[in-house]
């Protein structure tokens, strides 16, 4: 209860207060921070999914703004020739207003990212999205078979079957790319598993689906118990390293990942970053209040 109170009082605190909280898991507002601290990761031999902070426009003139700020972002990661690609959230080009203006955005994202021989993976937002989100992938897929991937959530019942509808798009050429993450959306019993365990097995089920098809996981976690089921998955399966990648959140458990990329697995790691921080950050407490504890640590304890 005193989590969820905290959560919900706030967005009314003043920003630099937040920011105290937000700073180590956001790069900064600027291109320039992004494109430093992602720099800095794939010095450590670490790749990188950038992503501009912003969500659920309400309207269209944003959703261009946010388009052409992404362009920038492309083309300037591109030249400074940093190892990573791109992560986008639908909402933010207006999918709940326009669906067509959306995947127009989108489409000259994913085109523009061909151009410069890149990849744009599509996030997973809450369930009003999930079918229209995998509806654009699947469009965005099949005329860009390399350039694009897709988000999906372990603790949502439809998963699985959403992956396997996919299936029809996976070739050895050009595989299904998959960002496979617990989910953190507050969501209804009824279409969103909610115990611990029970999200963790859901998890382990969905990627071993997705390795003993051929597709190309991205394992998103900081569990440590979901690592190593996944290190004996690939062991059990005999994958080789360049049939997967393990990813984290900037900021988040940094001696964990330094531990898998010693082990020689592929790391990449999600770096946000714009002047929409503070949304970002209280929205995303309000969804997890459970998170207050581990900010409220962090400013404490390093790791």
């Amino acid at each position: 209860m005193i989590n969820q109170l905290i959560a919900k009082i706030l967005p009314f605190f003043p920003e630099r207060m937040v920011w105290i909280f937000s700073k180590r898991y956001i790069s900064g507002q600027y291109i320039t921070d992004a494109l430093i601290e992602s720099r800095k990761l794939n010095e450590q031999g670490v790749l990188v999914t950038v992503d501009l902070l912003g969500e659920y426009i309400s309207n269209l003139e944003e959703a261009t703004d946010y388009k052409e700020q992404y362009i920038e972002l492309i083309e300037r990661f591109t030249a400074e020739k940093i190892e990573g690609n791109f992560s986008v959230k639908p909402s933010m080009f207006g999918l709940l207003l326009d669906l067509e203006a959306c995947f127009s955005n989108l489409h000259d994202l994913v085109e523009i990212a061909d151009g410069c021989n890149s990849f744009i993976k599509i996030d997973m937002e809450d369930s009003q999205c999930t079918s229209i989100e995998i509806e654009i992938f699947r469009r965005l897929k099949m005329e860009f078979p390399n350039r694009v991937g897709l988000a999906v959530q372990a603790y949502m019942r439809r998963t699985l079957e959403d992956v396997k509808g996919l299936t029809d798009l996976n070739t050895a050429e050009a595989p299904l790319n998959f960002r496979l993450c617990k989910g953190i959306y507050i969501e209804d019993t009824k279409i969103a598993y909610q115990g611990h365990q029970e999200i963790r097995d859901h998890y382990i089920e969905d990627l071993r689906f997705m390795l003993l098809n051929g597709m190309y996981p991205c394992i998103a976690t900081h569990d440590k118990y979901l690592i190593n089921k996944a290190y004996d998955l690939i062991d059990e399966l005999k994958v080789s390293n360049d049939k997967y990648e393990f990813q984290m959140l900037y900021g988040v458990t940094p001696q964990l990942r330094k531990s898998v990329v010693d082990r020689g697995h592929r790391m990449r790691v999600y770096v946000p970053y714009g002047k929409k921080w503070f949304g970002y950050s209280t929205r995303r407490l309000k969804e997890n209040p459970a998170m207050i504890w581990h900010i409220l640590k962090a400013l404490f304890v390093r790791q």
